[in-house]
């Protein structure tokens, strides 16, 4: 085994990783010899370059993925449980290097890359822990003239597609089941944070090689041209199995790839999750929970509260609650100790937030805090002030689009219809959040609101064993929990 660490130039990482591609246990460069930079987003500064994946490197990586498939599905669940078992112990051993990575290519303070790390582990564990419990069916026939046996077995080789966001976990989230299921994978790390994917793809290989078993069950392609390689991999009949965690617009892109080869797909996509605060909520919990559903990572999350709907009884005391608690944020690298809210990943990121306070601003929108870029001469890299604004129109961008960026719209509602009502006026429903009282509101939200998730009275919702996805234009499938696991089997019918 090679491993490729090409040199850093203004910043030397803290964690030596691999930054090649990995095919069949084998880091090496790129077949075309070209890399892409990886940026630091609290500077702005190149960090390290890696290897820029072909089509011909995908492809080469999805043979490795069907050449190891029948050993791996033959491997015993207990084995592969136990592969991963050990996965998990190693990465929460090197919490402290994975932490560092995360925050060093995608801005996050540190606390949050390392409860990424827990977070993102757990994932492994969890499935780990179900790789031993895919069980099958034996019955007699309702009519009692056969038996019948359903068998349970991986689709195959599966293609993973992840964010930039969430580089461990998001990986973790799909690399975990499929392999728990029998099945082997290539994934394709998102080109603005693609390190830390490639470091536990290697804590894998190590775990793989260790114990004898074909390393070529997980596969690494960074790329800068994620369309060209995607491509030809869809369009291969050896694909079997497509995730994908990303934009919508991308999603039915790759709907439509997919469907040339029938391929079983998962697809966590946009969202624009509603904040709904009734007028009997605890107001002092409604705003500690919104920091927590609106600041991870600077807003930046899927699950990040993008619409402050508010009852207009408590609108001003939330408002100014909220304002207060995002005042009081740390905005700074996140490797500098204290920092609370790190950089945005890059700068159309800035500009993007930019021109959607902007544009609420005026459609006649107050910001009670923030609004703008800090003083660049003391930040210089991609950062924003976390932001409130009330009063803002329900046809705004900052309401319409998910912001993707620190930014809290508040607007509000008279009653608990038009609450809900507001709620549900988008194309998206990933996740919602509802802080009440009353426990028949509760329920009446839970029938009502069209998301994949609600949090109640909680401003975090994720959990690696429970059903983690969205309905309408937010996607397909479920990651997490049991249904997780289940987006990577296939049943056999055999009549006996």
């Amino acid at each position: 085994m090679t491993t490729v660490h090409l040199a850093a130039r203004s910043q030397t990482l803290p964690v030596d990783v691999p930054t090649g591609v990995l095919v069949g246990g084998d880091w090496s460069p790129a077949s075309g010899g070209g890399t892409f930079e990886v940026h630091d987003p609290a500077t702005g500064d190149v960090l390290i370059e890696v290897a820029d994946g072909t089509p011909d490197d995908g492809l080469a990586a999805l043979a490795a993925a069907d050449d190891a498939l029948p050993a791996w599905r033959a491997t015993a669940p207990r084995e592969r449980a136990e592969v991963l078992r050990t996965v998990f112990d190693r990465v929460i051993a090197r919490t402290d290097e994975f932490a560092a990575v995360i925050t060093a290519e995608g801005g996050k303070p540190l606390a949050e890359a390392a409860a990424e790390v827990a977070y993102g582990a757990e994932y492994v564990r969890w499935y780990s822990e179900q790789a031993v419990r895919v069980g099958g069916v034996v019955r007699t026939a309702p009519s009692g003239a056969n038996h019948q046996m359903v068998l349970r077995r991986g689709v195959g080789p599966a293609l993973l597609i992840t964010p930039w966001n969430f580089p461990l976990a998001m990986a973790t989230r799909k690399i975990a089941p499929a392999l728990a299921a029998g099945c082997t994978v290539v994934v394709k790390p998102a080109g603005l944070t693609p390190l830390t994917t490639s470091l536990f793809a290697e804590v894998v290989r190590e775990v793989l090689a260790e114990r004898g078993l074909p390393t070529g069950v997980v596969n690494v392609v960074p790329t800068s041209s994620s369309s060209a390689l995607v491509e030809p991999l869809l369009a291969d009949p050896r694909l079997r199995k497509l995730s994908f965690t990303g934009s919508t617009e991308v999603g039915r892109v790759l709907l439509r790839g997919a469907a040339e080869g029938v391929l079983r797909t998962s697809m966590e996509l946009g969202g624009n999750a509603p904040f709904l605060v009734f007028d009997d909520a605890d107001v002092a919990a409604a705003v500690e929970g919104a920091v927590a559903a609106k600041m991870r990572n600077a807003g930046q999350t899927c699950v990040a509260a993008n619409r402050f709907l508010v009852h207009e009884a408590v609108a001003e005391e939330f408002s100014a609650g909220l304002a207060a608690a995002f005042e009081k944020l740390v905005v700074g690298p996140g490797s500098r100790p204290g920092t609370t809210v790190g950089p945005l990943i890059e700068a159309r990121a800035v500009d993007r937030v930019e021109e959607v306070v902007a544009q609420a601003v005026d459609g006649g929108a107050r910001v009670a805090v923030g609004g703008g870029r800090p003083d660049r001469t003391a930040l210089p890299g991609h950062f924003y002030a976390p932001t409130v604004l009330t009063g803002v129109d329900p046809a705004a961008r900052a309401v319409r689009e998910e912001i993707f960026g620190p930014v809290a719209p508040v607007v509000t509602f008279a009653s608990e219809d038009e609450g809900l009502a507001l709620a549900n006026s988008t194309e998206f429903g990933l996740v919602a959040y509802a802080y009440t009282r009353d426990v028949g509101r509760v329920m009446r939200v839970a029938e009502g609101i069209e998301s994949g998730m609600l949090g109640v009275n909680r401003g975090m919702v994720s959990d690696a064993s429970a059903p983690f996805g969205g309905v309408k234009q937010s996607g397909l499938g479920r990651e997490g929990g049991e249904a997780g696991i289940e987006e990577y089997l296939e049943s056999v019918y055999v009549a006996l």
